[in-house]
């Protein structure tokens, strides 16, 4: 089957387009880049933003989010309709019961409430500035919603925040005046301060230096290290809020940690509230980072609205693609909850792209970094199934009664055209093996009856390695009129007016890709945000050989540019081919065995992967197609990055990188992140397979370790980077060449910086230590990232959010 590939890719002459001659890709890079190549081992500069989880552990009584809701006239209202019988009890029943209910006392987004009294002053000054309506203008009216983050509580005025907020707030009291002696590590925290934002539901930050990815460096490893230091930081600075603002000794415990999934009770209370209430609850404010919060915060609320909407749209794509085949269906919920999903972002720079387009007379423009910006990504898109499952995961499991097209296949009708969403429905049912006597089998629609369906034909349902890219809107179809990587300046702006015109989004929206073109006239620098990964297992190791691989595969799409290897016109700009590249990666994403691809398909890069793909064979169900292993084509991905970069590996210093991709593919249970998550969760209830737990089961168990035992880890991991850089500013120090020991001793005096923080250890990962101690710890995390960003000054510190 490859030799009738290789055939066709050798007799098919490729699509032949009349293009301008400085949109000629490879001229264009041989004219601006004659010397050396945009994402060479030398060039490349990076950030990451990170999503988090936030919760806060207490009693109904005394945490924000069942107060709120319980004091509601949202309630109100429905106790006083239930009463007089002009709505269901039930509804009312059951949220009471939510409520009152929680075994765990996790309140996954909730807000917290602070006693005013112990805000410091400068705080205060903070607070004031970011309840601004317009941070431009401190002197003109204050957010028309300032009001709303204030409560009387127990008889004392509180401030009520997101703990995205919190964050924020945290930092600035551990650095404030009379708390911090180092003015130094005061200035740092501040500068820091606005790092701290937030995503439609939960805490964001992203990186407080752009990193250099050097070979000498270990090239993702400087990433890994800046955004895992960075959670530390984040991590105290929970604690100290917690122990600061009297928020233990009022009954709250806030925490932060990774999971990937919107929280199983949020999906719970979501189903029992109204769309308006549920955005009321959860959308954050946006109090930071923002000129103008209040808008930002109507966007928040935009971009929910829009999902909502497009996900209900989604059921008539998938009755016209023959999936939904009667009446009787279960409609999703007019809110949707997809948006509390968290993954990481990591947004990989050019120095040389940056420099070119930042200077007039280059001739370099944003028309040159469109044009090559959407081809490498159209590349790009090939090879991320070496990620699916290896490097990042959202390992998930679904009951019987889960498998309701309408809901199962999240947003994959707006991301797949029909044919192949077809496929995947097929042979997804096929892997769940839900099928009585050999007939497929779906639910039908009343619980009870799925139920016992379910529990007679013994139909279990499944398990996927990673949801969130099921359930999350990452990379919208394009349409026939309006290709969004077709290398044309305004091609995003044209698809979403389509897609508004659909009602599938709104053009005020940014358009949601799995890789996202970083234009330097509008972010600052010119690159490529990856936006596909999920949550890491070990984020040093996981996130550092991630990135590494990220800036190898995008050296190596420049490189396929500049040689001819690949043009615009070798991978067309049609919905079909787009989505047929696509669905390696959700397949992956799902766990399925094979894909199907058309034989004489027009994508050159993809059938000459095929060529290097074993064991492919002419599907006996679907005429002109191949059927492809996945796994077989994942094993044909990491060969041709040891043929075709083989220069690259040795300039990156990639060899041990390329070892542990193969690791990963060849034993994913021991050495993917998938499998690695999946052992955790099943180490908690003892359970050998994920199948011999309940949906429910599993995916509690899954939260559990999330915020428990892989939360610990990652902190555990987190303090060993810190010291290690706290051990080389002590060797620094008695060298007589430490510049941070004058910021050290203002902190800790004469103790070695290394065991001081080794002697709190235990006390952090048991969260036992005291306001002071908690202090000195963010301090010298601080003095720590200050050294960093001294040593980065060098790199264009570009803004990554």
């Amino acid at each position: 089957m490859s030799q009738l590939l290789a055939g066709h890719l050798a007799l098919v002459p490729p699509q032949i387009v009349v293009r301008r001659p400085d949109h000629d890709e490879a001229h264009l890079l041989h004219r601006f880049f004659p010397t050396a190549l945009p994402f060479s081992a030398h060039d490349i500069t990076a950030g990451s933003e990170t999503e988090l989880q936030a919760s806060v552990e207490g009693q109904p009584d005394a945490v924000d989010l069942p107060l709120v809701i319980q004091q509601s006239n949202y309630l109100r209202n429905l106790q006083r309709r239930a009463a007089a019988g002009e709505s269901p009890a039930r509804l009312v029943d059951a949220l009471g019961d939510l409520l009152r209910n929680n075994p765990t006392g996790i309140w996954e987004n909730s807000w917290v409430r602070i006693p005013v009294r112990l805000l410091s002053n400068d705080v205060r000054e903070i607070l004031k500035r970011d309840l601004s309506a317009d941070k431009g203008n401190l002197q003109g009216e204050a957010r028309r919603d300032s009001a709303e983050f204030f409560v009387e509580h127990r008889g004392e005025s509180c401030l009520r925040v997101p703990i995205s907020y919190l964050l924020k707030l945290s930092l600035i009291q551990a650095v404030s005046a009379g708390l911090c002696p180092s003015q130094s590590v005061r200035a740092t925290g501040r500068r820091f301060s606005d790092h701290f934002l937030n995503d439609n539901s939960s805490p964001e930050t992203f990186s407080f230096y752009v990193s250099a990815l050097q070979p000498a460096t270990g090239m993702g490893k400087v990433l890994a290290g800046e955004m895992v230091k960075r959670y530390l930081l984040s991590h105290l600075l929970i604690l100290y809020a917690n122990e600061s603002f009297g928020l233990r000794a009022m009954g709250q415990r806030a925490m932060i940690y990774f999971a990937p999934h919107p929280p199983l009770r949020q999906k719970r209370l979501n189903s029992l509230l109204s769309d308006s209430f549920y955005r009321d609850m959860f959308m954050n404010p946006c109090l930071s980072g923002w000129k103008r919060g209040e808008e930002k915060h109507r966007y928040m609320h935009l971009c929910h609205q829009v999902l909502s909407r497009s996900q209900l749209n989604a059921m008539i794509k998938l009755r016209e693609a023959g999936i939904i085949t009667r009446n009787l269906v279960v409609l999703p919920s007019t809110s949707n909850i997809s948006l509390a999903n968290n993954g990481t972002h990591v947004s990989l720079g050019s120095r040389v792209m940056t420099r070119l387009l930042a200077d007039p007379e280059s001739q370099f423009t944003a028309a040159h970094e469109k044009v090559l910006g959407d081809l490498v990504m159209k590349i790009l898109e090939h090879f991320l199934p070496l990620f699916v499952g290896t490097y990042s995961a959202a390992p998930y499991r679904l009951d019987f009664c889960d498998f309701h097209p309408e809901k199962a296949l999240g947003f994959l009708p707006h991301e797949l055209d029909d044919g192949h969403l077809r496929m995947i429905w097929r042979r997804w049912k096929q892997k769940a093996d839900l099928s009585v006597f050999g007939r497929p089998m779906t639910p039908l629609g009343p619980l009870w009856l799925d139920k016992l369906t379910s529990r007679v034909f013994r139909l279990r349902g499944d398990f996927v390695p990673d949801f969130r890219l099921i359930d999350y809107l990452v990379a919208i179809l394009s349409t026939d009129q309006s290709p969004a990587l077709d290398g044309c300046l305004g091609n995003e702006q044209r698809l979403k007016r389509d897609l508004a015109q659909l009602g599938i989004f709104d053009e005020s929206m940014s358009l949601y890709l799995l890789l996202k073109l970083r234009s330097q006239s509008v972010i600052g620098f010119s690159g490529f945000e990856g936006r596909h990964y999920s949550l890491f297992a070990d984020p040093f190791i996981d996130m550092a050989e991630a990135a590494t691989l990220q800036a190898l595969l995008t050296g190596l799409a420049f490189k396929y540019v500049a040689e001819g290897v690949v043009r615009h016109v070798d991978i067309p700009d049609d919905p079909t081919t787009e989505s047929e590249r696509r669905q390696f990666i959700f397949s992956s994403a799902l766990g399925l065995n094979t894909c199907n691809v058309r034989i004489d398909g027009p994508n050159r890069l993809l059938a000459r992967i095929l060529t290097k793909t074993a064991k492919t064979r002419p599907s006996r169900r679907y005429g002109e197609h191949l059927r492809v292993r996945l796994v077989e084509y994942r094993q044909a991905l990491l060969d041709i990055l040891r043929e075709d970069a083989a220069d690259l590996v040795e300039a990156f210093g990639a060899g041990p990188l390329i070892e542990s991709v193969q690791r990963r593919l060849a034993e994913p249970e021991a050495h993917g992140v998938a499998g690695k998550l999946t052992a955790g969760v099943l180490g908690l209830s003892g359970a050998r397979s994920p199948m011999d737990l309940s949906a429910e089961e599993f995916n509690e168990s899954a939260e559990e370790y999330y915020r428990g035992a892989l939360r610990r880890r990652h902190v555990t991991e987190a303090i060993d980077v810190l010291l290690e850089d706290l051990s080389r500013l002590d060797n620094e120090h008695a060298e007589g060449n430490s510049a941070s020991r004058q910021r050290v001793t203002e902190i800790i005096g004469q103790r070695s910086a290394s065991e001081f923080f080794r002697s709190m250890r235990d006390g952090i990962l048991s969260e036992t230590l005291n306001e002071a101690q908690l202090r000195q710890c963010i301090h010298m995390a601080l003095i720590v990232l200050q050294r960093d960003l001294d040593e980065v000054a060098p790199v264009e510190c570009l803004e990554v959010s």
